[in-house]
């Protein structure tokens, strides 16, 4: 049985000098970025922020929990219009909309988890896919929602700062990542944390150590939906304008895909899954843009396919992207970036004791923001301190 000394010193936010040098340098690069790039270069680092944020939850979910989902972009929506609407109809600032809104979500989260406590696999995949259709067709047809017109966001502020240019909004939202992503590994560590990845290896063997099954994944549920709440709220601020028609399938089995894309139950295989998939979401559209490539594309659609296939070229190099990387790697991105630290630093004896325990299956997840961040290496039991 471990020491509790053993387990506060699992539970620290950073362990070691080494650690703390990489997040130092990290917030370095991060603050600098927008005074070197130019706008839209801040834009998409906005957007694949807020993936981040949808993907930090949708780990807790699927990778900690074990649990399926494919109505997320449903919870992206309320988060979205409850910031809207309470700055509009209620006048409350951005500031107090947010978190609210986070709040919301969580509650519906909790509600769509009532039904996984008796569905599992494929059944609780369609339950959340009617869900996330449902959210869309209802603000479709309601005049308070703006119908399928959508709703125009309005100015917002953070005290004096204005928040409407990208760089306010980069700090706001990259900030907002960065804290959630520490909240995400500092929960992954505590007894809520190891009661998720109980779970996700057996309900049977975690209730018969006393682990309150029921609660913990109507828990999951109401945290994974928070964070897509508050993910929602950041996307209605950096777009400007927010429609049922942004919050498709298709981008709830994006937001599955990056999770399992990343490496399940790695927080840092979810940051990267999260800004891949997130940038390639932006930027697929653009592929027959590409030197070389793009030419070549238009030449194969017009010999092969049909004018309007182009565009659905980005959806096929992201599939075969996806594919391709779960071949070579079953753990994903993350897998793939410790494999690689461990070859350029000699210590490849360690490469799947590091990868087991950060994404593997009763693993502990990893550090707080990124690859860099080391794994917990903690058991996937439900043990942890005395209640206080």
């Amino acid at each position: 049985m471990p020491s509790p000394s053993d387990y506060y010193a699992d539970v620290q936010l950073l362990r070691g000098r080494r650690s703390w040098v990489k997040l130092a340098i990290l917030l370095v690069v991060l603050i600098a970025l927008p005074l070197i790039l130019p706008g839209y270069r801040i834009f998409t680092f906005n957007y694949m922020a807020i993936f981040v944020i949808v993907g930090l939850g949708m780990n807790i979910l699927v990778g900690d929990t074990g649990q399926v989902s494919l109505g997320h972009a449903g919870f992206l929506a309320i988060g979205a219009y409850t910031t809207v609407l309470m700055m509009t109809e209620l006048g409350a600032p951005f500031v107090l909309a947010l978190p609210v809104a986070g709040f919301v979500t969580a509650g519906f989260g909790f509600l769509l988890g009532l039904p996984a406590l008796r569905l599992h696999g494929p059944y609780l995949a369609i339950v959340t896919l009617g869900f996330g259709l449902a959210v869309t067709q209802i603000i479709g047809h309601s005049r308070i929602f703006g119908g399928h017109m959508g709703l125009v966001v309005p100015s917002a502020t953070l005290g004096p700062i204005s928040l409407s240019g990208d760089v306010p909004q980069y700090y706001l939202i990259v900030g907002t990542a960065l804290v959630l992503a520490m909240c995400a590994r500092n929960l992954s560590v505590t007894r809520v944390g190891r009661a998720f990845r109980a779970i996700r290896d057996s309900e049977i063997a975690a209730a018969t150590m006393g682990v309150d099954v029921a609660y913990y994944k109507t828990l999951s549920f109401a945290l994974s939906a928070a964070f897509a709440g508050i993910a929602g709220g950041l996307l209605a601020l950096m777009t400007g304008f927010i429609s049922p028609g942004v919050f498709t399938f298709l981008l709830s089995l994006m937001f599955l895909a990056m999770v399992v894309f990343g490496g399940l139950g790695s927080i840092p295989g979810a940051v990267l899954g999260s800004i891949v998939m997130g940038y390639l979401n932006l930027e697929m559209d653009a592929f027959e843009e590409l030197p070389f490539l793009g030419p070549a594309l238009e030449s194969f659609s017009a010999r092969f396919m049909s004018s309007a296939g182009l565009p659905n070229v980005g959806w096929v190099v992201t599939g075969g992207l996806i594919v391709l990387t779960i071949l070579v790697e079953p753990k994903g991105l993350h897998g793939l970036w410790v494999r690689a630290e461990a070859f350029v630093g000699g210590g490849k004896g360690d490469t799947e004791a590091s990868i087991g325990g950060s994404a593997g299956p009763g693993g502990a997840s990893a550090g707080s923001g990124g690859p860099s961040a080391a794994s917990s290496g903690s058991s996937a039991g439900p043990s942890g301190p005395p209640a206080e």
